[in-house]
């Protein structure tokens, strides 16, 4: 009981230490990525907070299978350095008996990846993608802030507004320098709005005119107008059933298994499982040299957690490209992992107590 419980206490200090470190780092570097696309015109500037939230939801169950497994690496490599370790195995405690203990302590964080992997990745990779494709979506003439040029989306486009209407769909003194099929215009109008027939956006232009120039011929034409329709987006609002396979909901990916849908479920259970492994491979990478001072173990467990990490990515494009089945890719993969985790368990534990027995052997002869 004491065994168990101060084993869990101490994962538990170090899990926490640890999630705070990486979570810190991580909102550090969103926020960084977030403001640049907010600067580059991707994203709205009053949804880089939402955005933010939303990202770190989404990658918040990788930051818990890293930190678990750091802190289980960390713990158990500190057990040995202070030759913790050394006291139980001569108790006759094997390194099998540490699964209880941390799978115990692991437990409330390996359900929490479950309800992140399958819930919250998804709703918040759908949100995200809702967001990013309203800002994208919003007409060429809300792109533009008053006195700033701005090009449209497709880059056939140059906008420039004077003053601001009454909202966000209208302009004054309106400038538009447009290219397409070998001619050039000038387009300018006292007055522009948008408006939507159907899920198409038109922008209408009032008294102004329209200067045309053939690049190739040098022929020029001039025309006035009260009134100038042009079409801007075409299916400007965005259709619910396009959406990635990684906003998608679990239960929508079981309804239409396709290839990517199936790829993006191996990534989902991957990481569910590999969160498993991880705990269990910790155990047997926690292992150290207690007259060493440096933390080689450490540093070949974060290479093993990147290589595990990109297999299951490597997995997800398997399934997704139609070479393997979800079925086979999750047995193969994480079958796999799960034996070579509990094959390092098995071979420092004997190891240990083979090398018990030849000290005891040692001891008794002499």
């Amino acid at each position: 009981m004491l065994f168990d419980s101060s084993t869990r206490s101490e994962l538990a200090k170090s899990f926490g230490v640890t999630l705070v470190v990486i979570l810190t780092i991580v909102l550090t570097s969103t926020l960084i990525r977030t403001l640049g696309q907010a600067a580059g015109g991707n994203v709205a500037p009053q949804d880089v907070v939402l955005l933010m939230g939303y990202a770190t939801l989404s990658y918040l169950a990788i930051m818990l299978i890293l930190s678990l497994f750091i802190a289980i690496v960390l713990t158990l490599g500190r057990f040995y350095r202070e030759s913790e370790m050394t006291i139980w195995f001569a108790s006759g405690v094997p390194l099998a008996r540490f699964v209880r203990p941390v799978l115990r302590m692991a437990s409330p964080v390996l359900l929490g990846v479950i309800v992140l992997m399958l819930i919250v990745w998804p709703w918040g990779n759908q949100n995200s993608a809702e967001l990013s494709d309203r800002y994208q979506k919003r007409g060429d003439l809300s792109r533009v802030a008053p006195g700033q040029f701005q090009s449209s989306r497709d880059g056939s486009r140059v906008f420039f507004i004077e003053r601001a209407g009454d909202d966000a769909t209208t302009g004054r003194n309106v400038f538009i320098l447009g290219s397409q099929n070998e001619r050039e215009s000038v387009t300018t109008s006292a007055r522009g709005r948008l408006e939507m027939e159907g899920d198409d956006r038109f922008l209408v232009l009032d008294h102004g005119q329209r200067n045309e120039t053939q690049l190739k011929t040098g022929d020029k034409s001039l025309a006035r107008f009260d009134q100038y329709k042009v079409l801007t987006d075409t299916q400007a609002l965005a259709n619910a059933n396009q959406l990635p396979p990684k906003a998608m909901a679990t239960l929508d990916l079981l309804r239409a298994p396709t290839p990517r849908n199936l790829g993006e479920l191996a990534w989902r259970l991957g990481m569910i499982l590999g969160g498993i492994n991880m705990a269990l491979l910790g155990i047997g990478l926690s292992a150290s040299n207690p007259r060493r001072a440096s933390n080689w173990n450490l540093l070949f467990a974060l290479l093993a957690f990147i290589v595990y990490f990109n297999l299951i990515n490597l997995s997800q494009a398997w399934v997704a490209n139609s070479r393997m089945t979800l079925p086979r890719a999750l047995v193969i993969l994480h079958g796999s992992a799960l034996f070579l985790a509990l094959g390092v368990i098995w071979l420092r534990d004997n190891g240990n107590r083979f090398c018990l027995r030849r000290r005891g052997a040692r001891e008794a002869t002499a």
